[in-house]
Formats: structure tokens, sequence, C-alpha cells
């Protein structure tokens, strides 16, 4: 690594720290991780201690109360759901800088003929912010099944099947983190490019399951594997596969979304004049 990249690398890992994004984007994965196994589980115990209301307008819900106390899953699971829902919106907002933001405000220049290449921009973004959200998305997995233990009577959910769904969610917000950077880094327009992905992750996953398309092998139901994956007790080796294979693709889609952007960097040129200031 030259000391161009070292460089880049240092730049964006500095400005992710002393801008609080990545103490904003950890607390918003691992809050929701750890809300929602408290939401359910306070959303049942509610229920159960306003039975006798329901009860006089004859509503039954024994049933109800039964199933949001007791079982880890539905923590875990709607953990998975608020990661890869809310928590996906949350993250593409707070990458806006990252993704093409600062060119907007000159608060990075990138002048070529000074010998600055675009691969040094583009390539620390594609390295850290992704892996970042990985790693926290992980964690965050965990934090949630330590949370729904405190709060459920069952544990139904293995290690295995948490640590394999927190890293297809990781793969999930990886792979729409990497839209985001590709097409905010190739247009200096981070805005637009996080309402084109926060669409993009809302309506793809509804349109396969319109179509009724397989969520196996299909990087855009990432969201839907890891929830399955909780839900399913025993996973055999063909699945395994199966998923293996799925995060193969994201991964080849992320390497694309990279080239893609660093050959926009190169063909356009970032127009760096105005008064403006920014400190």
């Amino acid at each position: 690594m030259n000391i161009q990249t070292r460089a880049s690398f240092k730049k964006e890992l500095m400005a992710y720290i002393r801008t609080y994004n990545l103490l904003a984007v950890a607390l918003v994965i691992i809050g929701l991780a750890i809300f929602s196994p408290l939401l359910i589980a306070g959303t049942g115990a509610l229920m159960d201690a306003m039975s006798d209301v329901y009860d006089e307008m004859g509503i039954d819900v024994s049933i109800m109360t039964e199933m949001l106390g007791t079982a880890a899953s539905i923590g875990v699971t709607s953990s998975v759901e608020s990661i890869t829902g809310a928590g996906l919106i949350v993250v593409l907002l707070l990458l806006n800088k990252a993704a093409g933001g600062e060119q907007k405000k000159r608060a990075v220049i990138i002048p070529k003929s000074a010998g600055l290449r675009s691969f040094a921009y583009i390539f620390p973004k594609f390295i850290i912010y992704p892996l970042s959200v990985f790693v926290i998305t992980v964690a965050a997995m965990f934090a949630a099944w330590a949370f729904s233990l405190l709060v459920f009577d069952v544990n139904d959910v293995t290690f295995s099947g948490v640590l394999l769904s927190g890293i297809i969610s990781g793969f999930c917000l990886m792979l729409y983190v990497c839209f985001h950077l590709a097409l905010g880094t190739a247009t200096g327009k981070a805005a637009m490019s996080a309402a084109v992905c926060i669409t993009a992750s809302i309506l793809l996953p509804a349109f396969f399951s319109v179509m009724s398309a397989e969520y196996m092998f299909n990087p855009f139901a990432l969201n839907v594997v890891a929830y399955t994956v909780i839900l399913n007790d025993s996973i055999t080796g063909a699945e395994l596969t199966d998923i293996a294979v799925s995060a193969v693709f994201a991964l080849g889609i992320m390497t694309v979304a990279y080239f893609v952007a660093l050959f926009a960097q190169n063909a356009r040129k970032v127009d760096n004049r105005g008064n403006e200031i920014d400190l």
C-alpha cells in the first residue's frame, strides 16, 4: 500500500470517528437490536396485564400473550427485521457525507494534476464503511440474543443460528452501503443516492416476494434468509451451500459497485471551484 492510499485510509477513518458517525451507526444498529425484544416482551406483558379488559370485550389474548412472552426466537427475529429495515435506512442517511456529500461541500479536493488518484479516494470507502457496518451488525445480533434470554422464558435459539443470522444481516447492510457509496461518489449527490438506495431496499424484497421468487441465490432477499435461519432449528449442508452462494453473489455485486464507482470517478470531473470554506 503506497503512502497516498494509507493517507486516504487515515483520512476516512478519522472522519468516520471524529464526526461521531461510527458511534451513531453503532448506537442505531445495536440499539434497535436491543430495543426490539424488549418491545415484544413489553407488549406481551401489557396485554397480559390488560387481560381482564380484553375478556370483557370478548377477546381472547391468552395465546398471543403466551407467544409474545415465551420464545427467544421472537425477539431475535424482531431484531433482524429492525436492523435490516429501519436500521438500514438510518445507516444510509448517516453515511451521506462519505457517499459523495463531501464533494458537494468542497470538503475533499481531488487534484488529479497533483497526482491524487481516484483509487486512493474510492478504495478506502469500500473497505472501512461496509466492514464496520458488518462487524457492528454481527455484534448487534448477539446483543439481541442476550437481551432476548433476559426477557423470554425459553431459549430456542442456538449460537450458530445467531452467528449465521448476524453474518447474513451484515451482508444485507453491506450490499446497500456499497450501492450508496457507488452512486453517491459517482454523482456527488448523496441525498439522491440515499433516496434511491432506501427505495430499492424497500421495493426489491417486496418485488421478489410478490413474484414468488426463491429467496436462495437472491442477494436482495438476504434479510429473509437471516430471518428464516433463526426460525430453523437445524440448517442442512445443502442450505448452508445455498446461503454461501447467495453471499458470493452479494460480494460479486459489491465488487461491481466498487469498479463502477472507480470508473465514474475517473471519468467525471469534480468541481472544486467556489469560495465556500468547509471547516
